[in-house]
């Protein structure tokens, strides 16, 4: 039980972090700001998986879950059981959030701000490059290491400054759906769950044009 506890309280974290940044950003008025938010995300992301990277291997991440399954790093009948605790953590976050701030709209939902096929696009790439840094930083489907936090929060930092704006930078299904069950925006939630997924496995895929030994199991 203790890596779905891990996963549990990461992602609770990170959700409650995240996007109660924007939360607060929101009923402040714009206290927080775009580049506060932006640094919220990064430094939870890194924090989380400096403490949880040795239990469960600091997913947080349904995508980031599938994807290591697909690279034969994580076995697949564990992924549900991740995915369910994954997306508890979040809506957890989300109702304690809706708990503290109810006079808040949106709770960090992911609207994109663009039309919905360039939403898509800009979200799977936004995927596809964390999870490139991923599977390059991890140990098996594990993220360790002295650089794998900083790397990662900073790819998710990075991604959140400029595409914030445009579709949220969400890169995760559990980071949407939770604010979506919460604020009852649901608008095109569909691509926040499907970009996510296809470009984390295209992250693998690629890695495994370039770098065999590292993008399948150990044992290859």
């Amino acid at each position: 039980m203790k890596k779905y506890i891990s996963e549990f309280i990461g992602t609770f974290a990170m959700i409650f972090c995240g996007t109660g940044a924007m939360t607060i950003n929101e009923v402040t008025g714009g206290d927080v700001t775009h580049v506060g938010i932006a640094i919220t995300w990064g430094l939870i992301v890194m924090a989380m998986i400096y403490a949880f990277g040795e239990i469960s291997g600091a997913h947080f991440n349904p995508a980031v879950t599938i994807a290591f399954a697909y690279a034969k790093k994580f076995p697949w009948k564990e992924v549900p059981k991740f995915i369910f605790v994954q997306i508890l953590g979040a809506l957890t976050a989300s109702l304690i959030l809706w708990f503290l701030f109810p006079e808040s709209e949106f709770y960090g939902a992911t609207i994109p701000t663009l039309d919905m096929w360039r939403a898509f696009v800009l979200e799977l790439i936004l995927a596809y490059f964390l999870m490139l840094v991923i599977i390059n930083v991890s140990t098996g489907s594990k993220e360790v290491g002295t650089m794998a936090g900083i790397a990662i929060g900073g790819v998710v930092l990075l991604e959140a400054m400029f595409a914030g704006p445009m579709t949220k930078a969400s890169m995760n299904p559990a980071r949407s759906i939770a604010p979506a069950i919460v604020s009852g925006h649901y608008e095109h939630l569909w691509l926040y769950i499907a970009a996510p997924i296809i470009g984390a496995l295209l992250a693998v895929i690629s890695c495994k044009l370039v770098k065999d030994d590292n993008c399948c199991d150990e044992g290859c």
